[in-house]
């Protein structure tokens, strides 16, 4: 297996050449993580996980057609989901919505369908790195771990505002 480093990614080709991209880690976090997260970031979402999403159900490395909102269509089961993977009745197939005709009378234009390649991760819940425990970790796909992490950006962002601000104060 041969590793390179192409802006910024890790890619990894195996005989057959297929790649996988895999998530960098900020440098300055690296050291908070355990040497083996590689395989404990597998473990947790394809054994555990049986690759897919823990919060939605999304399957990894698929292109899953979704309305923008947390409903996405799946494949498997032909059935719309919402963002928390519970089946939804009510919406018709993609197909009906691609033929449906817009501005007839009681027919709304077609939502736009897009359509995104899910890729897991492994996140952590309490958004400590070093809680490296089982119960702690969670295989979210790409929509879950940014609405999960949500609060926590927030809370950054804020901190990074405020020391940029204090900083100027005391060098004004």
């Amino acid at each position: 297996m041969i590793n390179l480093n192409h802006s910024g990614f890790l890619l990894s080709f195996s005989s057959a050449m297929t790649h996988r991209i895999v998530m960098p880690i900020a440098r300055e976090h690296r050291w908070l993580y355990p040497i083996d997260w590689r395989e404990l970031s597998n473990l947790i979402r394809f054994r555990r996980a049986k690759g897919r999403c823990e919060h939605c159900r999304r399957p990894h490395g698929r292109d899953v057609r979704h309305l923008g909102d947390g409903i996405w269509w799946d494949e498997d089961a032909a059935i719309w989901r919402d963002g928390q993977g519970r089946g939804l009745r009510r919406l018709p197939t993609p197909d009906e919505l691609a033929w449906a005709q817009p501005g007839l009378t009681g027919i709304d234009p077609p939502a736009s369908l897009r359509v995104t390649r899910v890729v897991l991760a492994s996140a952590h819940l309490n958004h400590d790195p070093g809680d490296n425990r089982p119960r702690n970790l969670a295989a979210l796909c790409q929509r879950c771990h940014m609405v999960h992490d949500a609060e926590e950006h927030r809370r950054r962002r804020w901190r990074n505002a405020f020391r940029v601000r204090a900083i100027g104060d005391l060098f004004a």
